[in-house]
């Protein structure tokens, strides 16, 4: 059954932050009377996090739990939510608590005249080493990919779930969805959030169990960008009168 909103949350060890964090995912949609659903996909944590999603969904039958059998990563987190995602709209946000869900209601708003809504946090929360790293990849990522989104590494985003076609799966695409949204043919909107301090847990990243990756990842994103297709306009015979161009794709 097609739903109106798909909520897809990856976790990994966050026990403290699963309650607290659906409890407002729910308060901040639940207001527009349309349906909506909750994947909490756990990628294979060990703190306790799957048995918490289980008593959660006891409790409300609009959370789904979805478990990892083994450690993948983010991406294939949230991979694995677009896959199992039932929505005509999806949304998704990390599982620290650091995005505020009640920045979806205008997220949503905007999506009216675009096809991906993508969050830029207004004010970081973070230390001075991870706002430094995030300037510096922002800059490579305009020099190397010749396209400039102010914050790519903010996971909240809401879009139309007709632009899955274009994201290719691959362990990384987290950080570039809108890079290869826009590559695509989609229009992309950015949007000022909110962004908390983290209250409970441990980030997963740092400064160099990132760097590598984000260097190769730039990379392949610059190949795969240099042969990327966007859709293409085109002309159709009609039945009874001459050829008549269709509208342009979104």
């Amino acid at each position: 059954m097609l739903m109106d909103f798909s909520v897809i949350v990856p976790l990994y060890n966050e026990v403290d932050n699963v309650a607290p964090l659906t409890r407002d995912i729910l308060s901040a949609l639940s207001q527009s009377n349309r349906s909506l659903e909750i994947l909490l996909v756990d990628d294979h944590s060990s703190d306790g996090t799957w048995e918490k999603i289980g008593q959660l969904r006891q409790q409300d039958s609009r959370i789904r739990g979805l478990r990892h059998q083994v450690n993948k990563g983010q991406s294939a987190a949230l991979l694995t939510g677009f896959r199992h995602a039932r929505g005509a709209i999806l949304c998704t946000l990390d599982g620290d608590c650091q995005n505020d869900p009640a920045d979806f209601p205008q997220m949503v708003e905007a999506l009216a005249d675009c096809d991906l809504v993508c969050g830029v946090r207004a004010k970081r929360m973070d230390n001075f080493v991870r706002r430094a790293s995030s300037r510096i990849a922002r800059a490579a990522r305009r020099w190397a990919l010749q396209v400039d989104f102010k914050d790519t590494g903010c996971n909240l985003r809401v879009f139309r779930r007709e632009i899955l076609p274009l994201l290719p799966p691959f362990n990384g695409l987290h950080r570039f969805m809108p890079v290869l949204a826009h590559g695509g043919g989609a229009r992309v909107k950015e949007v000022p959030v909110r962004h908390h301090p983290r209250a409970s847990g441990v980030s997963k990243y740092g400064v160099w169990n990132r760097l590598g990756r984000g260097i190769a990842d730039l990379v392949m994103i610059r190949l795969y960008m240099r042969r990327q297709l966007a859709p293409v306009p085109v002309v159709e015979v009609m039945p009874d009168g001459p050829p008549a161009r269709s509208a342009p794709p979104k």
